[in-house]
């Protein structure tokens, strides 16, 4: 079965084609700046990358380009679009109607949609990513998997706020979580890796990157995640506060002369390490290398996300009444030994962790970090949503 997964941005679209029977990836790349002067497809085919400049005015066509290159004698991928059996969508937000993962029909599509005001910067894209999909392969099934899914067997004591309940019946005001698919996967793999069942495990994991999100997986259920109502909450992220007290939106939009609307663009778009760094950067690459060179900003910035992580952790092994495994993913969780050491040792170490720091000296593979003796054992997953994707839709087709 091959399986064509699909990730459609307002202005960009990700894909990988998958042969599921071994889980390998055919082809893979990115459709950016659809609708912008200087749009262009970066194509990769075994580890070869080819770059195509080209005039793509909406996501229709940038889809259609993409299946050129899958179809193309150049490059050797597939002979035709029949071989495409499946094609499955990243949803951005399922809101509350959606706890699993579906095949599209008009009534899903409708519904996704409808709770588009949930997420009005990505489920509008998603949604314009299945229409091309459908208009261009109308004989294939699609599939749609969200990331707030795996979040919604959270208890109302993790999702709901203490604001009036009339806000959650009337606007569906609550905490949802995101980065799910990714959760789901790490957490999944993680079992494998200690050969347990997931079933048996309280596991932390720890998607941490320029966007962040922490997940109290119990029993292989999600019971608790950093991220709320929006992508905003919880850890200090590249760009993102993440938490803090709301009364600032008024007090800044007096003070400034500014809209709440305008506060909260600042708070997604230029706080974080971005904020505390003056501007300097939101890649904790260039945080991290100028904290170690000595550099005072950094380093407090560097501190501050470090110990957001570490207290969310903390929060998560209370949440589930102890933790058996720590499990690192995203960007800076699985290339940064030197963030993962110092969340560990200054801050968790109360909870019996001890890390081997010669098998923490690395980037970007599957590894137990801890001693053997550690209490909590630590792990690092590379992350692989697009995986995760094609496997949901894989055994929805199959069971159909």
């Amino acid at each position: 079965m091959k399986i064509l997964v699909i990730n459609s941005g307002s202005s960009s679209i990700k894909y990988q084609l998958l042969d599921m029977e071994k889980e390998t990836v055919l082809a893979k790349g990115l459709v950016e700046r659809i609708g912008i002067e200087g749009s262009r497809i970066i194509h990769r085919v075994n580890d070869e990358k080819y770059t195509l400049e080209i005039a793509i005015k909406d996501h229709d066509q940038g889809l259609s380009e993409v299946l050129k290159l899958l179809t193309s004698e150049k490059f050797n991928v597939i002979s035709s679009l029949k071989e495409i059996d499946v094609v499955g969508h990243r949803v951005v937000h399922g809101g509350e109607r959606f706890s699993s993962s579906v095949i599209i029909n008009k009534e899903v599509l409708d519904s996704i949609e409808m709770i588009s005001f949930l997420a009005p910067l990505h489920n509008p894209a998603n949604v314009s990513g299945i229409k091309a999909a459908i208009e261009l392969l109308p004989n294939v099934p699609q599939v749609a998997v969200f990331d707030t899914a795996f979040h919604q067997t959270m208890p109302k004591t993790s999702y709901l706020y203490a604001i009036p309940y009339e806000y959650y019946e009337r606007f569906k005001i609550r905490r949802y979580g995101f980065h799910g698919t990714s959760h789901k996967y790490v957490s999944t793999r993680t079992a494998q890796i200690l050969e347990k069942d997931i079933e048996s495990l309280k596991i932390i994991t720890a998607h941490i990157g320029n966007g962040a999100s922490i997940a109290a997986v119990k029993y292989g259920k999600s019971v608790d995640t950093s991220m709320g109502f929006t992508p905003l909450e919880g850890l200090v992220m590249g760009t993102r506060s993440g938490d803090l007290d709301p009364a600032i939106v008024s007090f800044l939009a007096q003070e400034e002369g500014i809209t709440a609307k305008e506060v909260i663009d600042i708070l997604n778009k230029k706080s974080g390490v971005y904020g505390l760094t003056k501007g300097f950067s939101s890649d904790m690459r260039d945080i991290e290398d100028n904290a170690l060179a000595g550099d005072k900003v950094c380093r407090l910035a560097l501190d501050i996300y470090e110990y957001r992580i570490a207290k969310y952790i903390g929060a998560y092994a209370a949440a589930m009444n102890g933790v058996d495994v720590i499990t690192f993913t995203a960007g800076v969780g699985e290339n940064s030994p030197i963030t993962r050491e110092e969340i560990c040792e200054n801050y968790l170490t109360y909870l019996g962790i001890k890390i081997d720091k010669e098998k923490n000296n690395f980037k970007g593979l599957e590894r137990i970090i801890s001693t053997p003796d550690s209490k909590v054992t630590v792990v690092v997953v590379p992350t692989n949503e697009e995986l995760m994707i094609a496997r949901e839709a894989k055994e929805l087709i199959s069971l159909k």
